[in-house]
């Protein structure tokens, strides 16, 4: 899916450089289709583009000549308006991110789902705590020797995990568990790259929305803080702590793998909902679409201020968070090893709920007054972990259900667009699917297939839902000047 909308913006980005071959008056034109001469928006473009002798006219110090396709760079920098409050007819256009944006982000969004699922991979092979060093530029390399492999197994048999679980593997073994963390750091390096180049060749070359820069800026950084974050999470399961402590297992903080997980959520709701965004800020800009209205496109306002449509959109907000929300406890359960606890479903021990002692365990309490055992059996006591997460997925698909079922009442249907109504059905399917997947993984103590396809089951929930909450999104400031221009030179005589 994601390749195929890079190639589809590769495409449209190659139609945006031949709009850019013209004046923006002419591209204005083109986009009709119309052989008419181009009447100037304004008195300043038409002395600044004044015909010469040779029926030539030049523009920023370039020459075009009618009939010849100088090439010229799409979606110049000096569309940024320079004077907010100017009228639209003399005011330059804004930037607006070409289809290229759009799919670069949903690969982007494509590898995070990616690193989500092989991140998910290696917590339930147990293969985390096999690299016992973060080496962000050496690290890329794996061991291309015996001898290079030994001293890796070495170093990894001073961890607690080798002392107290995997003393008896032999170098075969640790060479199956390494090669799923390293793929997954490395994997992680490639998202960094792919993501900061473009989005430097895309600043540099003025063809991001006033916007964006600010914000994919800020991705970039979260991305290099992921790694950070990682290595930290991965620490906490090599302190020698835990050979001194009775019981103990050696895995890493749950804690630190929910704010790992949360982190890559973020990463990919933001990437996947400016990706979407941007295709359909183009799509409105040049072909007067939104959200599946091809003829009624020009009524968002009248769509979005409709008051069962506003009540709908908050809703579906409030909705997209407890789907988050249930995914994050879900580390929880796996950073504890939660689901290998009852193995039934829908009751815990033949009940709705496992007896009030056991959910609130005095033993997890630190504190002499036990003034910590709430919050402490809500995040460290498995029990209470798994009866949190099934209360969350409960109710996000009994929430999911009741957001499906509004989209038939027939003034909110009229109201809704169709790509709304579309994205609502596909929530609902995966909502369901999801739930399957999930009581499957419990029912059959977690087999790795089963929780893997749980785990990235969760990232298409929430993808489904940045969909519905896209398709409620106004266009962007810079589209709708586009649109405005657009319609501007259509009338034009």
């Amino acid at each position: 899916m994601f390749a195929g909308l890079w190639a589809r913006g590769a495409a449209l980005e190659s139609r945006s450089a031949a709009f850019a071959k013209f004046p923006r008056q002419a591209s204005l034109r083109f986009l009709q289709t119309t052989t008419k001469p181009c009447t100037p928006l304004s008195a300043l473009a038409t002395s600044s583009r004044a015909w010469s002798k040779s029926s030539s006219f030049f523009s920023n110090n370039r020459a075009f000549t009618r009939g010849v396709n100088t090439p010229r760079r799409a979606f110049d920098p000096r569309f940024f308006s320079a004077n907010a409050g100017a009228d639209a007819a003399t005011a330059e256009l804004p930037v607006l991110s070409s289809p290229a944006v759009g799919g670069w982000l949903l690969a982007s969004a494509g590898l995070v789902f990616a690193v989500i699922v092989v991140g998910g991979i290696t917590r339930l092979t147990e293969s985390g705590l096999s690299i016992t060093e973060w080496r962000p530029i050496t690290g890329v390399l794996p061991p291309l020797s015996r001898a290079q492999w030994e001293e890796e197994f070495e170093k990894y048999k001073g961890t607690p995990e080798f002392k107290l679980m995997n003393h008896s593997i032999s170098l075969e073994d640790f060479k199956s568990i390494f090669f799923w963390e390293w793929g997954h750091r490395v994997l992680g390096r490639v998202i960094g790259v792919t993501f900061v180049f473009p989005l430097a060749y895309f600043a540099l070359r003025g063809r991001l929305t006033a916007t964006l820069p600010r914000h994919l800026s800020a991705m970039a950084v979260l991305i290099g803080g992921q790694g950070a974050l990682g290595w930290y999470m991965v620490k906490s399961g090599l302190e020698d702590s835990l050979l001194e402590t009775p019981g103990a297992v050696p895995r890493v903080s749950q804690y630190r793998l929910a704010a790992h997980l949360g982190t890559a959520f973020v990463l990919y709701a933001g990437m996947f909902g400016t990706g979407l965004s941007a295709l359909m800020d183009w799509r409105y800009a040049t072909k007067g679409f939104w959200s599946g209205m091809k003829e009624n496109g020009a009524k968002w306002k009248e769509v979005l201020d409709n008051p069962a449509v506003k009540r709908f959109s908050r809703n579906t907000k409030g909705l997209t968070a407890l789907v988050f929300l249930t995914a994050l406890s879900g580390a929880f359960v796996a950073g504890l090893d939660a689901g290998l606890l009852y193995n039934e479903f829908p009751l815990m021990g033949g009940r709705l709920a496992p007896p009030a002692d056991e959910l609130f365990d005095p033993a997890y309490a630190k504190k002499a007054d036990h003034s910590d055992i709430w919050w402490r059996n809500i995040f460290e006591n498995p029990t209470t972990v798994q009866f949190d997460h099934r209360c969350l997925a409960i109710t996000t698909y009994v929430a999911t259900a009741a957001m499906y079922a509004a989209t038939f009442n027939p003034v909110l249907r009229a109201a809704l667009p169709p790509l709304t109504k579309r994205m609502a059905t596909s929530a609902f399917a995966m909502a369901n699917i999801q739930v399957l997947l999930g009581i499957s993984t419990l029912l059959y103590l977690v087999p790795i297939p089963l929780a893997a396809m749980h785990q990235a089951g969760s990232v298409a929930l929430l993808t489904t839902m940045i969909h519905v909450l896209v398709s409620l999104r106004r266009p962007g400031a810079a589209a709708q000047a586009w649109r405005r221009a657009f319609l501007r030179g259509k009338k034009a005589p």
